[in-house]
């Protein structure tokens, strides 16, 4: 029991603010090339995106042959660094989780891989997984989604 101090109140209520979470990797992100590769004659038909890259497959094909002038293509030299590969920008991997059990695994590298929850899961198991985290102290990149409520007004 806690000792009289003068509050009225039945109940106390402690909010603990959790420390913010920072990554353990410092490395700076750096892309060879951040544009996307555009398709071949994409500006000649309205029905080609100029995003969704295919291979250039003919047998007089200037871009095929790597002709100066022509579009650039993707080639293993754009590839990124090995160390900052599939690095998010916060400085976590991304670790997708399913149900909260799979966040045990996260519990002793919290500090490197953060957890994104699947988006098949239901809004019920979410709530179950970023009270779990929090627990863990582990970052959750989409903690929000799906758990917004409609007040009915």
């Amino acid at each position: 029991s806690l000792p009289s101090v003068g509050i009225n109140c039945t109940t106390v209520y402690i909010s603990i603010k959790m420390a913010k979470l920072t990554s353990v990797n410092k490395t700076k992100i750096v892309k060879k090339r951040t544009k996307s590769f555009e398709r071949h004659h994409y500006q000649r038909f309205k029905r080609l995106a100029s995003t969704s890259w295919r291979k250039q497959k003919g047998i007089d094909s200037r871009v095929r042959r790597r002709f100066k002038g022509t579009i650039p293509q993707p080639s293993i030299g754009y590839g990124s660094d090995k160390a900052t590969r599939n690095l998010l920008p916060n400085g976590f991997y991304k670790f997708l989780v399913h149900n909260p059990k799979e966040l045990e695994m996260l519990m002793m590298h919290n500090r490197k891989y953060c957890a994104e929850i699947a988006h098949n899961v239901s809004s019920k198991t979410r709530k179950v997984i970023v009270e779990r985290a929090n627990q863990l102290n582990i970052k959750v990149t989409n903690a929000i989604a799906k758990l917004r409520v409609e007040e009915n007004a």
